[in-house]
Formats: C-alpha cells, structure tokens, sequence
C-alpha cells in the first residue's frame, strides 16, 4: 500500500473511533458542560447552518423505463444561509435566515437563540467551524457549545433537517432571492414538533438524554 493510501486508512480509522467515542460518551460530554449544580431547566439541541441559493436543487426522478426524467434547471448563484436549531426530545426548533456564513450572524443567531428561550440552559451541539471557535464570540449565558468529533457530519441529525428542506425544494426555479426565502419561511413553518423530532431523535442522543434525565 502506498504511503498515502495507508496515511488516508489511518485517518479514516480515526474519524471512526471518533465517532464510536463520542456516541458512546455523549452522556459524559454532557455532563461535562452542564453546571453543578444543575439548573432545573436545561434542554440539549442540535445546530447547523444550510446554505440555499437560486441554483436548482436536482433530484433523482422515477420515469417510464427508457425515458429521461425531464427538469427545469437555472444556473444562478446568489444564495443565502438558515441556522437552525432543534431539540431532539421535544421537536422545538429555532430558525434564523442570515446572509453569510460568519462568527458575526453566529453571534447574531446566539443571542437571538438565547434571547428566544431566557429560563433553559441550552448545550448546542456544533461542528468545528470556524464560526462557531471564533475568538470573539460571546456566548450567552444560557447557552454551552458541546463540539462534535471533527469531520463527523452523522452525528449531527441537523443534516437530516436540511436534506428534508432541500427534497421540498427539488426541481423548483425562483426568480430571486426573496422568492426563494418566502417558499423556505413557507416550508420551515410547516414542519411540526413530532415531524423535526422524527428528524433529529438519534437513538445515541435520546439515550444520553435519558441517562442525564434531560
């Protein structure tokens, strides 16, 4: 095996053991950013960021055998990001439209997040973006950042939330940028509590959730 193969088996490896580590562990990260004593009200949630733009969303499309599947389809690049946030136990959701992917609009959905839920302790799990570590960041009070293992988007159940937002909007063109954010209000309004908790209520965090009586 050449060099970089075995290199590129070794940190495959690793990714994996990162991963097996913190499913298994969860509860233990938990317990480490929570405060002792624990305040009464604290709640566990999951966070990512989506960007979504003007150009088509393609999905696979079932035709007649030996047809093509036929779609309209626009080549244009303006886009946008939705944070979001939703609580695997309980199906509660947070949403924020912001222009950029920056530590200034994590810092504006922080604040905001927090201000929206003033009586919870609130852990986030977050990727390692650089948005979320920036140096500059004030975290709110009520709010800890547990970090996910690098490079581990699966066991952030927020993918699931966002591929759900992406097949509503599959094969769909919009003139602009305000018509795109109107059809995405209209489709992120619609999701129920018990539908994002369907989304987001990984067995590994439900147990963990459990085992803290969270």
């Amino acid at each position: 095996m050449a060099p970089s193969s075995r290199c590129h088996a070794r940190r495959i490896k690793k990714n994996a053991e990162a991963v097996t580590t913190f499913r298994t562990k969860l509860a233990e990260r938990l317990q480490e950013v929570l405060p002792v004593p624990r305040p009464p009200q604290a709640a566990v949630w999951v966070m990512d960021e989506c960007r979504l733009g003007l150009q088509t969303v393609r999905r696979r499309r079932i035709t007649a055998r030996g047809t093509q599947p036929v779609g309209s389809y626009q080549h244009a690049f303006k886009n946008f990001y939705l944070y979001g946030t939703v609580a695997p136990r309980t199906g509660d959701a947070y949403f924020l439209g912001v222009p950029t992917l920056c530590a200034a609009h994590f810092q504006v959905f922080l604040d905001r997040f927090a201000a929206a839920h003033p009586d919870t302790l609130n852990v986030l799990l977050v990727d390692n973006s650089r948005t979320h570590t920036a140096a500059e960041l004030l975290i709110p009070a009520n709010v800890r950042l547990l970090f996910q293992p690098p490079y581990a988007p699966e066991v952030n159940p927020t993918e699931r939330v966002w591929r759900d937002l992406k097949d509503a909007l599959a094969w769909r063109c919009f003139t602009d940028l305000p018509a795109l954010q109107a059809h995405v209000v209209h489709e992120v309004t619609g999701w129920t509590a018990a539908r994002l908790q369907t989304l987001t209520s990984f067995p590994f965090i439900i147990s963990a959730l459990n085992a803290l009586s969270l």
